[in-house]
């Protein structure tokens, strides 16, 4: 392999930008799934109440926003093992849903809510990758791993050296980090010796 695999970012938020990244040259394509009122909803924004999404200080009406559910995801893929989905909020039933509607397919499970993972551990076709995006979270990561050693995990590329890749490694087969938006970060990831890359600019991460 010339470099690291290559995670679309978000990519998979959007049907026509998921297709158009499975298309291309991701080897990985990220959607976030939320749980809401009894569906699984695929988006980035969080819920704000029931008629609002917001992220970042950036609100937007839940009428005018491009929300779809993971059925369509998962049809929209056609059976490509390449979604990469981020589990996101604390919803007790996210998870179990989840892989109910995955129904044994082959994709990669990603969050930073590790007790979600619970509910796929008896599905063989799954990775599952602890993610953590602090330095709590990564020291409880480690922790975690001396434990129980799983596929993958994701790591903020701002909590990495060269060593804590060689140690994650130990206990995981592959170690990803975010945020890789440019060349120079790009340059940094190579530098750390990851596994996988996630960033939104696939001109950028593969050329």
């Amino acid at each position: 392999m010339s470099g690291p695999l290559v995670v679309a970012h978000r990519a998979g938020n959007d049907l026509s930008t998921l297709r158009t990244a499975l298309d291309g040259c991701a080897d990985l394509v990220e959607a976030d799934i939320h749980a809401y009122r009894g569906r699984l909803e695929v988006r980035h924004r969080k819920t704000l109440g029931p008629w609002w999404l917001w992220d970042r200080g950036e609100f937007a009406r839940r009428r005018d926003a491009e929300v779809f559910e993971v059925e369509q995801l998962l049809a929209a893929a056609g059976g490509d093992p390449r979604l990469m989905l981020d589990l996101k909020g604390i919803h007790p039933r996210l998870a179990p849903r989840l892989a109910r509607a995955l129904a044994g397919r082959p994709v990669t499970i990603c969050t930073q809510h590790w007790w979600m993972l619970g509910a796929f551990h008896d599905s063989a076709n799954l990775r599952l990758v602890l993610s953590a995006g602090s330095r709590r979270g990564l020291r409880r990561l480690r922790s975690r791993l001396r434990r129980r050693p799983v596929y993958g995990v994701c790591i903020h590329r701002r909590l990495l050296t060269p060593e804590t890749v060689s140690e994650l490694r130990q206990s995981a087969d592959a170690v990803f980090t975010w945020p890789v938006d440019t060349v120079a970060d790009l340059a940094d990831a190579r530098r750390l010796g990851v596994d996988a890359v996630i960033g939104k600019d696939l001109g950028v991460l593969r050329p």
